[in-house]
């Protein structure tokens, strides 16, 4: 077992309402591997293409833990009403700096429901309030515009746009970055 570096997200679930997020577990991979092979998801996300069980246990199983005894992030299952309804992680956080940002995916059949920026602004809102973050970024290609309102939805302002910051299957893409400080709470 690894030692835990100094600066970590705390482990812990968090609620809202009927909404909580919580550490994946191998009961999760069904789900993850269903949204992760869902033709939208593979649009904005570079996954592995196809998708399968492998894949999603290594991420429950080895890279989610992975990063938080990194300190590079967190990684939480969104639960909605007790059903598993996506991911939401905290990832490239700058323990020095105080920044990090937030990705996001929601199951196919949970979209349009607000999920995704509820559980934006539950996780930054935490990290912001909680952990010492003073910055949250959410990035978004600029064609996804799910994903852009769901960061609005979730309290952060549109700050501008990165030319050729991202890349999905399809190639290079411009990302609209979406920020949050401290202050904004």
């Amino acid at each position: 077992m690894s030692a835990v570096p100094a600066q970590t997200f705390s482990d812990v679930p968090l609620r809202e309402g009927d909404m909580s997020l919580r550490a994946p577990s191998p009961d999760d991979v069904p789900a993850i591997v269903r949204a992760c092979r869902d033709p939208l998801t593979q649009q904005w996300l570079p996954l592995p293409n196809p998708y399968d069980e492998t894949h999603a246990l290594g991420f429950v199983t080895e890279l989610a833990g992975a990063a938080w005894r990194s300190g590079a992030g967190i990684v939480r299952a969104i639960e909605v009403d007790g059903r598993f309804a996506g991911m939401v992680d905290l990832k490239k956080t700058d323990w020095r700096g105080r920044t990090t940002e937030i990705g996001y995916w929601v199951s196919p059949d949970q979209r349009g429901r607000g999920v995704a920026g509820r559980a934006a602004r539950l996780l930054g809102d935490w990290a912001l309030r909680e952990q010492g973050m003073e910055r949250v970024e959410i990035r978004a290609a600029t064609g996804n515009l799910g994903s852009q309102k769901s960061a609005l939805a979730a309290g952060y302002r549109r700050e501008g746009v990165l030319r050729s910051a991202g890349y999905v299957h399809s190639g290079r893409v411009d990302l609209v970055v979406f920020g949050k400080t401290r202050a904004d709470l």
